[in-house]
């Protein structure tokens, strides 16, 4: 395939798994940001670009209110008041938080954040009993991290430099836990995203270094805050302040929104609050102070405590309009980051795979891994190119090159000198004679004695497109590459993300952007292509039809399964499927990770008489109700448990159940069930919903589905490798599909072909694929008896080279239609649609 065919729409496809937000995605890009038409602009890292309707509303909104100081107490104050507060209040919301745990301190930027940290952050001097407080940070962190070191060290606070690679592998085992002894405190700051190469940090890094498990908080006493840099990480991606308690998150809006500037925030964890001392007051701080005596009472509000003076609350304002523009134009943040992420893993293929008429590579590209997930990977690709000899080409011909044909791209280091060295090998010795040689942060000075003193840096927003790839990569094609253009098709290959299942096939369609532009692709046959683009089989292509062999219930999370054979959908999935769950004393919740015996426990769901039977060998079988009203049910107690990190409100389902229960599990526990009045949406919802999908206690999604063919596959896989045996008997295929657990079972697909399927019909009813499954030990339980086995998590392993994922979440793609109406049965046709890639 040549360099031209890689840079189709068709080949883009095959990178990107999501592209544009629903409608016509060029004519929301051509509306609302016209001023960027002719330009292709890749420097969102920097600052992305703000959508007119945004200006257009916010105008609107000053020049028909009147906003007055926030600190008066008239009608215009007030109104300027309760609008900042409410703002407050959805930057929390943005993050999944609320003014319970977090505050919001705005300050005019992410670099004043980290400065009122450094500030306020009550460093410990070193002292003959006590070696003080320690400031530490990521040496992959922007310059304004690092200048914390500038404070700190004319307090005698000691500053500890930790790269990447220290930071796990010097780890410990166990968890230290906070040391009642010592409470010095200490700070670790590290970015969730790096700017220099869009490389995600864990955030988990966070609880790590609080529970003084990873270096260098394992090896020093002492109370550990922690700083997340979320600056660059927030453009693009979803934070979650639920998972990752940060104490401190400094951000800067304009790197979302684009609009406004000048504008960013501290959110600070209430937890951690009470500790940051200030010394200067100003305006709106104060609950009380002398002007003739040292006397002053700090406000008891956090937010009030930290903004000096009168914040700027017209640019608050329009955060407000902010935010609305981009829940309109994207639905979600996760939205974004499937967009942006596809763009530049498309970029990163073709460039890191082009190369020069004698086979060498046209770039060198500064990354950790090679964009395998949006996960570890953000919409940063950078990189220096190279000539046909192998010499860096500098940064500055590149950017010059560049602005000729209104491509812009970023160049130097980007405020991030830990990434730049340690990516292109530059020495703490290199770097001051580089200086001595008269470069400076920020100059254009590219090459010293032949080495690069920086990169280039391309980036994307989530108003980025297609073309703006295209253009770039054709621009360093025709400037850069000696000719003729080759690709190094092995590499290529490694790269590629389509499925073999779906690459040079003619039974698969070519597809349609979501933006509704039909592109030039394979030649569609009207007996395999229906008009939306579904896939189906007919009578010439009897290999083509797909059939849902097998439904599933579980109606107790984690206990045995109930096959049915027409099945009525409720608004949370399959009717009361996983609507009740068994919890220890503790009232947590039991799986079979803990207690394997619970798949020994066989429910039954009889509609007729609304009850549910709970069955299992050596016991007398019990129900209970289907219904949860509490009018019928006067001893039901509400009660809390949590899903999947997910706090959910439960009913208690009486001391029958919980003795039943207790007596064939060996332990105290009780059945509790999800309240019918309580809603609990999916985390990562489908692209296309309108709304997140409602959940009962599954993990991730309203279904799961596995296809027969990929279980034959896995299956003989175990029978080759010998480790299939159970006892003398080798699993067969029903063994296998119970211990995957899932609630449709289709036939007639290709192994692992569902993993690349984005929609399907099955019925009357349309479903969304909303990712692959991810597979852990409960697989190896045998579902007969509660033995535990390493098949076949051992074979799957393997097979997917480390990739254990096994069958695809579904979700309804109009929930609200699917209220006990629509009904599943087995047997039925199934139609799919391959992701438009």
């Amino acid at each position: 395939m040549d360099f031209h065919t890689l840079c189709s729409f068709e080949s883009f496809q095959q990178c990107c798994s999501q592209y544009g937000y629903g409608g016509n995605f060029r004519d929301v890009v051509e509306q609302e940001f016209r001023r960027s038409k002719g330009v292709t602009y890749l420097d969102h890292a920097a600052a992305t670009l703000y959508p007119e309707s945004l200006l257009r509303d916010y105008f609107r909104d000053i020049s028909t209110n009147l906003y007055g100081n926030p600190h008066s107490h008239h009608p215009s104050s007030s109104l300027t008041h309760d609008t900042v507060e409410r703002v407050r209040d959805r930057v929390l919301e943005h993050f999944n938080t609320t003014s319970k745990e977090y505050s919001v301190i705005f300050t005019s930027g992410c670099t004043a954040a980290l400065k009122l940290v450094a500030e306020s952050f009550p460093w410990s001097s070193e002292t003959e009993r006590d070696a003080g407080s320690f400031f530490c940070y990521l040496t992959d962190s922007h310059t304004s991290v690092v200048g914390i070191r500038g404070l700190t060290s004319a307090l005698g606070v000691v500053a500890i430099p930790v790269s990447p690679q220290e930071l796990t592998t010097m780890a410990k085992d166990r968890v230290q836990g906070e040391d009642v002894f010592c409470q010095t405190p200490h700070l670790f700051c590290y970015p969730a995203q790096s700017n220099f190469s869009g490389r995600k940090y864990p955030l988990s890094h966070v609880r790590g270094i609080q529970a003084r498990r990873l270096y260098p908080a394992c090896d020093l006493r002492g109370r550990w805050f922690v700083l997340l840099d979320a600056a660059s990480y927030v453009s693009c991606s979803s934070l979650n302040l639920q998972v990752c308690p940060a104490d401190f998150i400094p951000i800067s809006f304009y790197k979302i929104f684009g609009f406004p500037t000048g504008l960013g925030a501290l959110l600070v964890r209430n937890d951690a609050a009470g500790m940051l001392k200030k010394s200067y007051f100003g305006g709106g701080t104060a609950a009380a102070y002398l002007s003739g005596e040292d006397y002053y009472v700090q406000a008891k509000n956090i937010s009030d405590r930290f903004e000096d003076g009168t914040v700027s609350f017209l640019e608050i304002i329009a955060l407000n309009h902010a935010f609305e523009s981009l829940y309109r134009i994207t639905g979600s943040i996760h939205n974004i980051q499937q967009h942006t992420f596809g763009l530049a893993r498309y970029t990163y293929t073709l460039l890191s795979s082009l190369c020069h008429g004698n086979g060498r590579p046209v770039a060198q590209i500064y990354t950790e891994g090679q964009f395998e997930s949006p996960i570890t990977q953000g919409p940063i690709v950078n990189f220096n190119l190279l000539d046909s000899s192998g010499q860096i080409i500098g940064y500055s011909q590149v950017d010059r090159m560049a602005s000729l044909y209104n491509i812009h791209v970023r160049t130097g280091c980007f405020c991030n000198t830990g990434a730049c060295q340690a990516f292109l090998g530059i020495t703490n010795q290199q770097m001051k004679r580089n200086l001595q040689a008269g470069h400076v942060c920020g100059d254009n000075m590219d090459l010293v004695d032949g080495q690069p003193t920086g990169s280039v840096r391309v980036s994307f927003g989530y108003m980025s497109t297609f073309e703006d790839c295209q253009k770039f990569l054709k621009f360093v094609a025709e400037c850069f590459v000696e000719k003729p253009v080759t690709v190094d098709q092995v590499r290529l290959q490694k790269l590629k993300t389509a499925r073999a299942s779906s690459e040079g096939s003619n039974e698969h369609p070519s597809v349609e952007i979501s933006n509704g532009e039909n592109h030039k692709g394979a030649e569609k046959k009207s007996s395999e292509v229906s008009q939306k683009g579904f896939r189906h089989g007919d009578s010439k292509s009897p290999g083509v039809a797909y059939t849902l062999t097998n439904i599933y219930i579980y109606p107790i999370k984690s206990c045995g399964a109930y096959e049915v054979h027409d099945w009525p959908l409720g608004p949370l999935g399959l009717l009361y499927d996983r609507g009740w769950m068994v919890v220890n004393q503790n009232g947590v919740c039991l799986s079979q990770k803990r207690e394997t015996r619970l798949c020994l426990i066989r429910p039954q769901v009889h509609l007729p008489s609304k009850k549910l039977f709970l069955q299992a060998s050596g016991m007398d079988t019990i129900s209970v109700p289907l219904e949860d009203d509490v009018r019928l049910h006067t001893n039901s107690r509400v009660c809390h448990s949590k899903v999947c990190g997910d706090r959910v409100e439960m009913m208690d389902c009486g001391n029958e159940a919980a003795s039943w229960l207790s007596d064939f599990l060996g332990q105290p526990c009780r059945l509790i069930r999800q309240r019918s009045d309580y809603t609990r949406e999916m985390k990562r919802r489908p692209a296309e919903a309108a709304d997140s999908p409602l959940l009962s206690l599954v993990n991730e999604a309203q279904y799961l589905m596995i296809n027969r063919a990929s279980v034959k596959l896995i299956q003989d896989l175990m029978s080759s490798r010998q480790d299939g045996c159970e006892g003398d008997q080798l699993l067969d295929t029903q063994s296998v599909i119970r211990r995957f657990r899932a609630n449709l079972v289709i036939a007639g697909a290709e192994p692992f072909e569902e993993d690349n399927w984005s929609h399907l019909i099955i019925g009357n009813t349309r479903f969304m694929v909303a990712g692959q499954c991810g597979r852990c030990q409960m697989i190896g339980i045998d579902q007969d008896t509660g033995t535990k086995t390493k098949e076949p998590l051992f074979s799957l392993s393997a097979y997917r080279a480390g990739k254990v994922t096994f069958g695809v979440y579904l979700s309804h793609q109009s929930p609200e239609s699917s209220t006990g109406a629509n009904v599943l049965s087995a047997g039925s046709l199934i139609q799919a649609e391959p992701h438009k890639y």
